[in-house]
């Protein structure tokens, strides 16, 4: 079983939205991909109540089958089209993919 955990900052302006507005449509892209991505065995997504300076706005727990299945899930064109609406509204990013 392969765990994949992101965890985003974000901008506190971009795409033409405020950093709360942007959480809220990444969290609900992501949570999408369940629909249309079917190597996804597990996914969550959650937002920051924190606050705090160590805290990141959001975080994603997913879970894959495979290597290869994390790979797939990866180059679908719905996790581009994501992917790409990240990489407007993201400041920073950390990741972290292990087997269990």
């Amino acid at each position: 079983m392969i765990k994949h955990i992101v965890m985003w900052r974000l901008k506190d302006s971009a795409a033409g939205a405020d950093k709360e507005h942007n959480a809220a449509q990444a969290k609900e892209m992501i949570e999408a991909l369940k629909d249309s991505i079917d190597v996804i065995v597990k996914i969550e997504v959650g937002k920051d109540f924190n606050g705090g300076p160590a805290a990141y706005d959001i975080g994603l727990y997913s879970e894959f089958a495979s290597r290869a299945d994390l790979q797939s899930y990866q180059d679908h064109p719905e996790h581009q089209k994501v992917v790409a609406f990240m990489g407007e509204i993201v400041a920073e990013r950390a990741v972290v993919d292990y087997e269990v």
